[in-house]
């Protein structure tokens, strides 16, 4: 009997551009194209009850939508305890740490992301700024999860930077997404190295370039790791097994922080089956009770949602 999944990051995209228009991340960037496909709260979740996922997070996806979460709370109020909104707001807004807490109050809003609008951008401002600190001490007294998505180009100095914010607030659980590693670099980073002709290396095994990046959390309890599409892209170029990286992230951090998400609406190689098909493969070398924590439990307990 396959293990039951709970997806912490499944991207919607709307099919009514009329009444969810795409936006820009920020005003000096241009609106973005929407994309020539569609995820539906509807068609995910007919994609969940076919592969047994049990719940799944709705990360916003801030290259199309930009700060307009409404897509995603209006998806998730129509399937309470299945959808759970992770939205993406202005850092640098004064007004937002109090429009988060009216929407984890309001709109049953399990978490806040935070993003970078493009990799060239050098800065720490947008989780380090007074205003960014406000909306992490918002989500520490919410006991909400804050996301964070950090270009590969960026991980010498926003790690450590993110290390010691996760000590000034050891009871909030940070989650990084696609692992924060060489092995998460996005498929717009995969772009970009190509168009300027830069070749693409990845660390080798048995330690995946981990050692030099993440590996800094190992006793930093509260920092939890996303093995997502993106991870299973790059270690398919490398001609590499998935649960090899998994067993070490495992031995590295423990069976409590690790969890997987499909990234569908944004990374579309596979198919839903085939995500999470890819998914189960990669528990691999687990134990029952470690592929148990990591395709379900893990996320459940971070997103208060042990029911699901």
């Amino acid at each position: 009997m396959a293990l039951p999944l709970f997806d912490t990051h499944a991207h919607l995209i709307a099919d009514d551009w009329t009444r969810y228009p795409a936006r820009p991340l920020a005003p000096n960037l241009p609106t973005p194209t929407p994309p020539d496909y569609s995820v539906t709260g509807d068609a995910l979740i007919a994609m969940m009850d076919e592969q047994d996922v049990k719940s799944a997070c709705l990360v916003q996806r801030g290259h199309v939508y930009g700060f307009d979460n409404s897509y995603i709370i209006d998806s998730a109020r129509r399937y309470p305890g299945r959808l759970h909104p992770v939205v993406i707001l202005d850092p640098q807004d004064p007004a937002t740490p109090q429009i988060y807490r009216d929407m984890v109050r309001d709109d049953g809003v399990r978490g806040f992301r935070m993003a970078q609008s493009r990799p060239h951008l050098l800065d720490t401002a947008w989780i380090s700024s007074p205003a960014a600190m406000d909306v992490w001490k918002a989500c520490a007294d919410l006991g909400t999860p804050v996301t964070l998505i950090v270009f590969m180009n960026h991980l010498s100095f926003t790690l450590p930077l993110i290390k010691i914010i996760a000590g000034m607030f050891p009871d909030l659980p940070i989650l990084l997404d696609h692992g924060a590693m060489p092995f998460g670099m996005t498929q717009f980073e995969v772009g970009i190295a190509k168009a300027e002709g830069r070749p693409i290396v990845m660390p080798r095994p048995p330690h995946f370039g981990i050692d030099g990046t993440i590996g800094i959390f190992e006793d930093v309890r509260n920092v939890h790791f996303k093995i997502t599409e993106i991870n299973m892209e790059r270690l398919a170029a490398e001609n590499i097994r998935s649960a090899h990286i998994v067993r070490r992230l495992v031995d590295g951090f423990g069976p409590d922080r690790v969890m997987w998400g499909s990234d569908i609406g944004q990374s579309m190689l596979w198919s839903y089956a085939e995500k999470t098909a890819m998914a189960r493969a990669a528990t691999d070398f687990l134990t029952e009770t470690e592929a148990h924590n990591l395709l379900h439990d893990n996320a459940a307990r971070v997103y208060g949602a042990t029911g699901a």
